[in-house]
């Protein structure tokens, strides 16, 4: 394998992830019915995505109840961003040696 695809996070291979990490990137945190809708998900599709990805300490999850009804929201942690931004500079990387 190139020395410059060395960086590149499998665990944001998955367009799916790829978008609640860039979505939580850009926002302090997100409820899971406007990811799922900004991210045009199911509830399951997104569910398991955001669990793979807080398995990996990538993001937290916090649940409550607003009234009666449960809300879960969303947000990226200090190792998540960290990975993210590797990932993202190691992209960067390989195509900027890939043009020249």
């Amino acid at each position: 394998m190139r020395d410059e695809l060395k960086n590149i996070n499998k665990a944001f291979e998955s367009k799916v992830r790829l978008g609640i990490m860039s979505a939580l990137m850009v926002n302090e945190e997100l409820d899971f019915v406007s990811l799922k809708t900004l991210l045009e998900l199911t509830d399951g599709n997104l569910a398991s995505h955001t669990k793979s990805l807080e398995e990996l300490g990538y993001i937290e999850s916090h649940k409550q109840f607003v009234g009666r009804k449960p809300n879960t929201t969303f947000n990226i942690t200090e190792r998540g961003k960290e990975a993210f931004e590797e990932h993202l500079n190691a992209l960067e990387s390989f195509l900027k040696l890939s043009r020249g």
